[in-house]
């Protein structure tokens, strides 16, 4: 990801905040298969665990996810795994590292029009587009042996998070006053069994991370009111949260100009 200063960010409660609200990951890998593309690309939601190290101090995370067996990533996948077993190592990770990409909620095509500062001033002005995203590197573990306890348990634990996580985080489905989330035990056991030998489960424990909120951050004051300005104008959902954003990460750049 190209990063420029003013953009980047890299404080690790941030970029797991982004990850925890907009799950939705992009899972990227570069594998060598005869049978199928290098490049493989699937659209996964995740489940971020984020455990205490040794020292007490939070780690980087790790994420948790399952594919569909009938897909060609999971298959490369699988088949990695099985050449990893053959030549006699005893572990689940892979050695190709893979990529995860995560976007935030928002983005928007940015016009020169909002640059109420400097376009009636020189008119050196071009558009551009905002948004928010943090890519994530690590290595990946495969569970993926229907007959093995560790994998069903995996499977198991995984749907039942991804589930709960999904109701009550993205729905509100929390109970009381809300309505009540579904489960996984509102399936039939039987259902659910089938269900689970017909996926894979990946965990990627979170190697380094680093993300990119582009908001404006590098226009001058006058420009930036503009931007939030015109985007609050459009009366639209995207143009609402990308003002917001705008506001938020201007504030910052001045708060550590001034220090």
């Amino acid at each position: 990801m190209y990063l420029r200063g003013v953009h980047a960010e890299s404080h690790i409660p941030a970029l797991l905040q982004l990850i925890r609200e907009n799950p939705l990951g992009i899972l990227t890998t570069a594998i060598k298969s005869p049978q199928y593309p290098l490049i493989q690309a699937s659209h996964i939601p995740f489940v971020l665990d984020v455990p205490e190290t040794a020292d007490g101090t939070l780690s980087n995370g790790i994420l948790r996810g399952h594919l569909a067996k009938q897909n060609p990533q999971a298959k490369v996948l699988m088949e990695a795994a099985a050449a990893r077993k053959e030549q006699g190592h005893d572990t689940l990770e892979l050695l190709d590292e893979v990529l995860i990409l995560f976007n935030g909620p928002h983005h928007h095509y940015v016009t020169p029009k909002f640059y109420v500062e400097t376009k009636p001033d020189s008119g050196k002005v071009v558009p551009t587009w905002n948004y928010s995203a943090v890519e994530v590197y690590g290595k990946v573990k495969v569970y993926c042996n229907s007959q093995s306890d560790e994998t069903s348990s995996f499977l198991q634990r995984q749907i039942g998070d991804l589930t709960q996580q999904s109701e009550s985080l993205i729905m509100g489905y929390t109970g009381g006053d809300r309505p009540s989330p579904w489960e996984v035990g509102d399936a039939p056991a039987r259902y659910v069994e089938i269900l689970k030998k017909n996926i894979i489960g990946i965990e990627i424990k979170i190697d380094r991370l680093g993300g990119k909120f582009k908001m404006s951050q590098e226009l001058g004051k006058g420009d930036r009111e503009g931007v939030i300005n015109g985007f609050e104008n459009l009366g639209t959902e995207a143009g609402e949260g990308i003002a917001k954003m705008v506001g938020e990460r201007g504030q910052l750049k001045d708060s550590h100009n001034r220090e």
